[in-house]
C-alpha cells in the first residue's frame, strides 16, 4: 500500500512539472506575417484554380522604391519568396502553365512589373534567383490606387474561370489575368 502511495506521489509531482520542464516555446508573431490568397476566394470552395502563400512586409515610413527598387527581382514579400500553386492547366498573363507549384518572383517598374514564375523551391529572398529555372515571364499592368496599402497585398478578383491577380503595396497596383 505504501509503495502504491508514493508511486502515485512520485507521478504527480512528475506530472506537475513535466508541463514546466517540456513546455513549448511559441515565437512571437512575425514582423511580416505570412497570408495566403486564393481564387475563387471562399474557402468554402474546394475546387481552387490557384493559391499564393507570401509574408506581408510593411511599409513604415519607407518608400516601395527602397523596398522593392525598380529594375531588380523582388521575392514579391517578405522572408521567403511567394509561392504560387496552379491546380490545373492555367494561362498565366496569357501564357500557359502546367499545374503545379512555382516560386513568383517581381521585377518593378514604373509602368509595368515583370512576373516570373519560376521552379526555385523554398527560396529565401531573391539572392539565390536564377534566369535559367524561370517558367514564364509576363507582364504586369501598373495602375495607382485611391489609397496607400500599408502592408503587402495580394488579392484575386474575377468571374467563373477568369480572374485577375493583384499585388499591392504604397499607392502601386499591379494586375495579372489568371484564366482556367
Amino acid at each position: 500500500m505504501k509503495k502504491s502511495i508514493l508511486t502515485i506521489v512520485v507521478f504527480a509531482f512528475a506530472l506537475v512539472f513535466s508541463t514546466e520542464a517540456f513546455a513549448q516555446k511559441f515565437s512571437k508573431l512575425d514582423k511580416s506575417p505570412m497570408d495566403a490568397a486564393a481564387y475563387p476566394a471562399s474557402y468554402k470552395v474546394a475546387d481552387k484554380l490557384v493559391k499564393i502563400v507570401y509574408s506581408r512586409p510593411h511599409l513604415k515610413g519607407r518608400a516601395l522604391s527602397k523596398l522593392a527598387p525598380n529594375g531588380k527581382v523582388w521575392r514579391t514579400g517578405a522572408n521567403e519568396a511567394a509561392e504560387i500553386t496552379f491546380y490545373k492547366d492555367a494561362m498565366f498573363g496569357g501564357k500557359n502553365v502546367k499545374a503545379g507549384t512555382y516560386t513568383l518572383f517581381t521585377i518593378p517598374g514604373d509602368n509595368e512589373w515583370t512576373v516570373i514564375l519560376s521552379t526555385a523551391k523554398n527560396v529565401w529572398g531573391a539572392y539565390f534567383y536564377n534566369e535559367s529555372e524561370d517558367v514564364v515571364r509576363v507582364k504586369g499592368k501598373v495602375t495607382k490606387g485611391n489609397k496607400s496599402v500599408e502592408s503587402f497585398s495580394i488579392a484575386f478578383d474575377g468571374k467563373d474561370t477568369n480572374a485577375t491577380m493583384y499585388l499591392g503595396w504604397g499607392d502601386v497596383v499591379v494586375s495579372v489575368p489568371v484564366k482556367g
